[in-house]
Formats: C-alpha cells, structure tokens, sequence
C-alpha cells in the first residue's frame, strides 16, 4: 500500500522549489534591467516570492508583512523614486569600459564563494527545534527584545534609502 503522506511532501516540494524559482528568476531581472522600472518589477517578484517561502515555512504573519511592507510601501516609495528621477532619454548613455566589466565579474564571483563558503561551514537547526509561536504577540516581543537592533538597522536603511531619493529629486528635473 502507498503511503499517504508522499504525494503531499511532494507537492510541498514543489511549492518550495516555485518559490525559490520566483524570488531567484525575480532578482535575476532586478540585475539584468537595462531600466529601472523593470528593475524594479523584478524585485516584486523577488519579494514575492521570499514572502511565498516565508509562507511555505509556517510564518503567515511575517509572510503578510512581506508583501504589506515591502512589496507594498517600499515599492511605491522606489516608484515615487523613479518618478522624481531623470528619465532614460534624459540619462546619456555611459558606456562600460572591460575592465570595469571583469572587476565587478571578480567581486561578484568573491562574494558568491564568501556565501558559499558560509552556508557550508554553518551548523544548520531543523525547523522544527526552534520555536513552535509564530503569533503577532510573540514576533512583536522579539522584535522589540531579541531582534531589536536588526529592527533598527532595517529602520536606519529605509532612512537612507529616503534621503538618496531625496537627493536624486532635488537634482534629477532641475536642469
């Protein structure tokens, strides 16, 4: 007789590997955008799909957050950006030298081993020795204990992120 719970693991595979699918394709046209626009509707993508594999491990909540937070404010905020902007017939084109080219190549290969290297030598937990309270009260205690100064780093970044595009509308349309 078959058993009963293989055909729901692999489904459950499935959604994990669609996901990971969706964010990787989705930061893949976040790099490769010749504008920023699409640039940006790859990193949608990108966050939704990281928001589809918050969901697929268990937190609904921080999955809604995702897609409430980042999809939804910072986006817009990244649209309000580009609008404020020079537009691409504005921009003259810059033309890459090889060199250029071949050094970030380099430094993109160093920091992809760097990753690779990290995640090799990490003592991994299963799941399902951490935490089984994934309920709002519960996120919001380590939020604001345990994960307070990642909270505010996140904070200080969308800070900076307000005062570059700032910056970028005083002297896009100026001119």
């Amino acid at each position: 007789m078959a058993d009963p719970v293989l055909p729901y693991q692999f489904v459950s595979e499935i959604f994990f590997c669609g996901f990971v699918v969706l964010a990787l394709s989705g930061g893949i046209i976040a790099v490769s955008a010749r504008y920023l626009l699409h640039a940006l509707l790859g990193l949608v993508v990108t966050l939704f799909g990281v928001a589809g594999l918050y969901l697929y491990l268990g937190s609904f909540f921080i999955s809604l957050m995702q897609v409430l937070i980042y999809v939804g404010a910072i986006c817009v905020t990244i649209v309000f950006a580009i609008m404020l902007t020079e537009t691409p017939d504005q921009v003259k084109e810059n033309h890459k030298s090889g060199l250029r080219s071949f050094l970030a190549a380099g430094a993109g290969l160093a920091a992809l081993s760097c990753a690779f290297q990290f995640i090799y030598l990490t003592e991994w937990q299963p799941a399902l020795s951490r935490t089984d309270d994934f309920s709002i009260i519960a996120v919001g205690k380590r939020l604001l204990t345990e994960y307070c100064l990642v909270f505010e780093m996140i904070s200080l970044v969308l800070l900076f992120a307000i005062i570059g595009s700032i910056i970028l509308a005083r002297g896009g349309r100026g001119n």
